[in-house]
């Protein structure tokens, strides 16, 4: 694949910053398309939304839960199965209420507790979403998820150390969880601790290999030690699971860059413009390995 040169399109990036980490000169996260060339200009930038499993979202799903829950009105399980389904579907206050409506018939439903946590940590009501965890466990102290997503807040307050022990506990009770691997592994790379970043990266990796974000932090990790072709080989794979990421492209580019090649940088550079143009670390990445608008460089 080869790509012109941008400068026009302002394109809506939103990058998960917890993937960032303390990396000053390093850009990254998910990546790439399948093809050969890239110039600025030539692409529009609008990521497509990830949809959920249809079977599991869908209109008609919700619908039967309803009918459930019509002929149960008084099964917690229920509401808590149906919120459960409403949150997949992005349908937060929705869901919201199916998991008050499950906490009030049973005032000891630890995990419709961890559900309701989980919206109010994706709503960054923090203190709400701290006490549902903390009630999930004091019911049920083994239960994973609940130090997960303590953790998760931990993690989003800056309270590092209480996040890692959080991680550490829910890997502890459930270490198929790649999840939990992923955010310990993003709290390692925060204190410049590397190897072990890579190792908890690679364990994600290797239990879910279809997500662009751990490909992305391992990168990070590679590119901080010094290690630019392990760190181009996961870029190329992130960018693939994720075409529409600038940061992961910009990231690839000073891979490529560092190894030398200086016109596949150039195409990752343009590539990352061509989705945002404002996008500094690349448009600096750019000018740096002599690209030039209009020019065609190849990216793969």
């Amino acid at each position: 694949m080869t790509v012109p040169v941008p400068f026009s399109g302002n394109l809506r990036h939103v990058p998960r910053a917890s993937t960032v980490i303390a990396l000053t000169a390093i850009t990254s996260a998910a990546i790439a398309l399948g093809g050969c060339s890239m110039t600025l200009g030539s692409l529009t930038n609008a990521p497509e939304p990830k949809e959920e499993p249809a079977q599991i979202t869908s209109s008609a799903n919700i619908s039967s839960l309803g009918e459930t829950i019509k002929n149960n009105p008084d099964n917690p399980q229920a509401y808590n199965m149906r919120g459960s389904v409403l949150a997949q579907a992005g349908k937060t206050e929705e869901a919201l209420a199916d998991f008050n409506k499950a906490i009030s018939l049973d005032p000891n439903y630890g995990q419709a507790f961890a559900n309701r946590g989980q919206i109010f940590r994706k709503t960054k009501r923090l203190d709400q979403a701290m006490s549902d965890y903390e009630r999930a466990l004091a019911l049920d102290a083994n239960y994973a998820p609940a130090w997960l997503g303590r953790g998760l807040v931990r993690k989003a307050r800056g309270e590092a150390t209480q996040a890692l022990e959080d991680f550490n506990k829910a890997i502890a009770l459930r270490p198929d969880d790649a999840e939990a691997y992923y955010n310990r592994g993003l709290l390692y790379q925060s204190r410049q601790q590397h190897q072990f970043a890579i190792d908890d990266f690679s364990a994600a990796i290797g239990l879910e290999n279809g997500n662009a974000e751990p490909w992305t932090a391992r990168a990070l990790s590679y590119l901080a030690i010094g290690d630019n072709k392990s760190a181009a080989t996961d870029l190329d794979e992130a960018v693939q699971l994720d075409p529409q990421n600038a940061r992961a492209w910009s990231s690839r580019g000073l891979a490529y860059e560092r190894l030398g090649q200086k016109d596949k940088a150039a195409g990752s550079y343009a590539k990352a413009l061509n989705i945002n143009d404002k996008y500094q670390p690349a448009t600096e990445g750019f000018a740096r390995v002599g690209g030039k608008i209009g020019q065609t460089y190849p990216t793969f």
